[in-house]
């Protein structure tokens, strides 16, 4: 189904940033796909507008799902925001495995199966935007904050958004990057 409406892909749209660019891709009038581990129990779905897909996105099916329902329902990709993260903040010495794998399978697995996924259907239909949802701390760390991992992950996008900048701006598909500072989320407790 062709329309010339705009279409949105948000994970880690539950909450916080997320939830927030949800209504306001919806706002401008955009289709959006919204996704996070419990979208469905915690979005309104009276939005005929709105889809969500449960699931997590650091696996490859679940970036399937999302990009297969917005082509089924909208037709169309225009941009994805891939904003879901995990930030664990602890010493680097106190990080366990389970902290280093739960925080690399959603900062990076998750941008690089959503944006691989997502970027194919956008060279195929010659234009698209991806944005990553970084973080200041990898470029400006804070003595307040001691959050190694998310430093590690989170620069990691910022360099790969260079890459793919390059790589892929003849194409018609831009690549950005967006890195707030501490953000009032639940994702930070209140003191931050």
């Amino acid at each position: 189904m062709a329309t010339e409406r705009k279409v949105a892909i948000i994970t880690g749209a539950s909450q916080g940033i997320g939830a927030s660019l949800v209504q306001g891709f919806r706002g401008i009038g955009y289709g959006v796909v919204a996704n996070s581990r419990t979208i469905s129990k915690v979005h309104d779905l009276r939005d005929p507008d709105i889809i969500t897909v449960d699931g997590d996105v650091a696996s490859r099916e679940t970036a399937e799902r999302i990009v297969d329902a917005a082509v089924e329902r909208f037709g169309r990709i225009d941009t994805v925001v891939n904003n879901a993260g995990l930030f664990i903040a602890k010493p680097f010495l106190d990080y366990s495995e389970a902290d280093f794998a739960a925080i690399t399978a959603v900062n990076l697995a998750g941008f690089f199966h959503m944006s691989q996924k997502a970027m194919s259907w956008m060279l195929r239909a010659g234009f698209g935007h991806v944005i990553n949802i970084t973080a200041t701390i990898a470029e400006q760390p804070m003595v307040s904050i001691a959050a190694a991992l998310a430093a590690l992950t989170k620069g990691g996008l910022n360099a790969v958004t260079r890459a793919l900048a390059i790589e892929f701006a003849a194409r018609n598909i831009r690549v950005n990057a967006v890195s707030p500072g501490v953000i009032k989320t639940p994702m930070h407790p209140p003191a931050i």
